[in-house]
């Protein structure tokens, strides 16, 4: 595993929808693991991640337990050489991660 990115949400669904096409779209030769972490979005993130998304790997809080707390658990779970903590509002140029 190359790199594991860590986005983490906070209804911003649409915002993170994006970064994630971006994401997908720059992973050409890479092997790549993503994790968002949702802190209780009532704004139908999960749902979207789920039926647009499904090999995000999801981890869905029943509570806001913060930025630090959420990235602490997906890097409890990162296989990646590399980790990358990516907000929900990034987007990515094509050749972003390839280039790093």
């Amino acid at each position: 595993m190359d790199v594991s990115i860590i986005i983490v949400n906070y209804n911003v669904r649409f915002f993170l929808e994006q970064t994630l096409h971006s994401v997908y779209k720059s992973i050409k030769h890479l092997e790549v693991e993503i994790f968002v972490v949702d802190n209780a979005s009532i704004d139908h993130s999960v749902d979207m991640l789920k039926s647009t998304f499904p090999d995000v790997k999801l981890i869905a809080n029943t509570k806001n337990v913060g930025f630090s707390s959420a990235n602490n658990q997906a890097i409890s779970q990162c296989k990646g050489k590399y980790i990358l903590l990516l907000n929900p509002d990034t987007v990515l140029q094509e050749d972003t991660l390839e280039s790093c």
